[in-house]
Formats: C-alpha cells, sequence, structure tokens
C-alpha cells in the first residue's frame, strides 16, 4: 500500500502492498465477495435513481414513497431491475479499478514521501491520485453499464419506456444513436465519478490514520499490533467519513448524469436544460434529490466494501 515499510506502523498489521497479492486468487475471490455486496445493496440505487429522475408531476417524491411503489407494483423483485447487466459489467470493470488502484497507490506515495507531509496528509493525497486514476482507466467499461442498469431501474417509471431487458436496451440506444448513446453523460460520469472516486479514497486513507492515532496506535509505536477487532472498527470509521463526505459533495453532478442517461433518445436535453429544469421544479434543492439514499448507499457501499476488500487482501497475502 505504500512505498516504504516506514508507512505501515501500525498499518503493517492492516495494509499489503500490491506485489504481496497472489493476483488470480485475489479477482477471482474478489469478484464473489463484491457481487454478493452488489446484490445486498443494489435496491438503494434503484431508489436512489428514481428519485433523481422523478418529475414535477411524480406522487412518489421521497424514498419510503418509491419504495411502496416499488413493492405495490413489481414486489421484490423490482428492486433488482438491471442488476443482471451491472453484476456482468461489474466484474470486467472491477478489475481494471482494482489493479489501477493499487498499482496507482504505490507510485503516488513514492512521488510525494519527498515532500515529507504528514502521514494522514500522504495518505490523502496517495490515496486520492490512485482513486482518480483508477476511476478513470474503468469508465470506458463502466458507462455503458450504467446507461443500460438506469433505464431498466426507471423503466415505466414517471413516464419512462419498458423494455425487455438489457439487449433490448443496448439494441434501442445503438438503433437511435449508434454507439454514442451508450457513452451518454460519459464526460458527466468522468466529472462526477473521479472526483467522487478521489473524495472516497482520500477521506478513507486520512481518516483511518488519523482514527489510528487519536487511539493512541501512531507511527511511532511500532511494537504494538492492533486487534483483528480494534483493526475492523477503525477501518469501518474510515468508510463512513469517506461515504459521508463523497455523497455530499458529488450528489449535484450525480443528479444531472443520471438524468441525461436516462432521458428518451427524442428528448436529448443538453446539461443546462436538466439543470434549468431542476431549478423550476425544486429550486438549487433539486440537485440534492436522492441525497438520503445516496448518502446511506455511499455509506453502507463505502463501509462493507472496504471491509472486505482490506479482508479479501489479507486472504490473498502471499506466504513470506
Amino acid at each position: 500500500m505504500a512505498a516504504t515499510e516506514s508507512h505501515l506502523q501500525p498499518f503493517g498489521q492492516t495494509e499489503i502492498n500490491w506485489d504481496k497479492l497472489d493476483k488470480s486468487k485475489f479477482f477471482v475471490v474478489g469478484a464473489g465477495i463484491f457481487s454478493g455486496l452488489t446484490l445486498g445493496l443494489y435496491p438503494i440505487s434503484v431508489v436512489k435513481t428514481r428519485l433523481q429522475v422523478a418529475t414535477k408531476e411524480a406522487v412518489e417524491k421521497d424514498a419510503f414513497s418509491v419504495i411502496k411503489g416499488i413493492l405495490r407494483n413489481d414486489g421484490i423483485p423490482g428492486f433488482y431491475r438491471g442488476f443482471g447487466t451491472v453484476i456482468t459489467g461489474a466484474i470486467p470493470a472491477r478489475i481494471i479499478f482494482l489493479t489501477a488502484l493499487e498499482t496507482t497507490k504505490v507510485a503516488a506515495y513514492k512521488m510525494v514521501e519527498p515532500f515529507k507531509f504528514s502521514e494522514p496528509t500522504q495518505a490523502a493525497i496517495a490515496n486520492g491520485i490512485a482513486g482518480m486514476s483508477s476511476s478513470l482507466c474503468s469508465q470506458a467499461v463502466f458507462v455503458p453499464i450504467d446507461v443500460v442498469s438506469q433505464k431498466l431501474m426507471v423503466q415505466g417509471y414517471s413516464g419512462h419506456a419498458n423494455y425487455n431487458g438489457g439487449l433490448d436496451v443496448v439494441r434501442q440506444v445503438l438503433k437511435a444513436d449508434g454507439i454514442r448513446g451508450l457513452y451518454r453523460g460519459f464526460g458527466l460520469s468522468i466529472v462526477t465519478y473521479s472526483p467522487s472516486t478521489a473524495v472516497w479514497w482520500a477521506s478513507y486513507g486520512s481518516s483511518q490514520r488519523l482514527i489510528w492515532r487519536f487511539i493512541g496506535q501512531g507511527s511511532n509505536l511500532e511494537g504494538q499490533v492492533p486487534s483483528e477487532g480494534t483493526i475492523v472498527l477503525v477501518q469501518a470509521a474510515g468508510g463512513i467519513f469517506a461515504g459521508a463526505t463523497a455523497s455530499c459533495i458529488t450528489t449535484p453532478l450525480d443528479t444531472i448524469k443520471t438524468r441525461l442517461q436516462v432521458m428518451e433518445n427524442d428528448k436529448r436535453p443538453t446539461v443546462r436544460q436538466v439543470v434549468k429544469t431542476l431549478i423550476s421544479e425544486d429550486g438549487w434543492t433539486g440537485f440534492y434529490r436522492g441525497l438520503g439514499p445516496r448518502f446511506f448507499s455511499m455509506s453502507a457501499w463505502g463501509t462493507s466494501m472496504i471491509l472486505a476488500y482490506e479482508y479479501l487482501k489479507r486472504l490473498c497475502a502471499k506466504d513470506d
């Protein structure tokens, strides 16, 4: 995780360098773990997306109303519209993301080390650079998945069209707009997810170190090894803080991006038109539609993901 062993106390027990991992095991086991997490947290994404695309006339304008509407009309399966598309495309996207994340993080630590920043600052910068770089690398795979899955999430809701599965969405988008249609909102996805991922990883890296220091297990206590329970609690706290920070900063861009991606082909609004519509309907608060579910999703997903990710790295570490 860091460039030298000096960065790893007490984190030597909690962080494992990329070159110390069994890559084959890491990707295979990781695919299973993260697919399970996606299954558990996917309904939150459906609720958040519906809130963001609701028109002014929509009856369901809060999370509880959306949940009741889904249960009434589709039952539990309604919370998993588009899940097949997401889970199929997420595996290659995650392989790209994780590879870029870990390799860039090591290089970033080496880059900032000569500046002699404090350990939390070094962690924030290195993790932030790694998070942004990995997000940029994975967007080419992720954006088409996002477009298809979000169209399936909102089909039949607030005037949106119905589809016969993910392949039907792809066929209709290609017919109307060509390959460009699958990358609608690509620029905003870059602008949204790259800073969001950078903020998330920067917040996680720095907050974790600050928490260690606060509880008296900073880098100067080389002889002390934190308990497994303490490690998990510190990582969970870092994940919650990172999710809260990233969701508050990037929700407005995510709302605009989602609206652009799910609009029908004959409407094709511009970013400016989407912004004007949101302001006319709800004022500036319209940009924070779905903030509650997004905050919960990013915090829950971030905490679950980072605990699973850190466990996965320990599980896949090569024997010395």
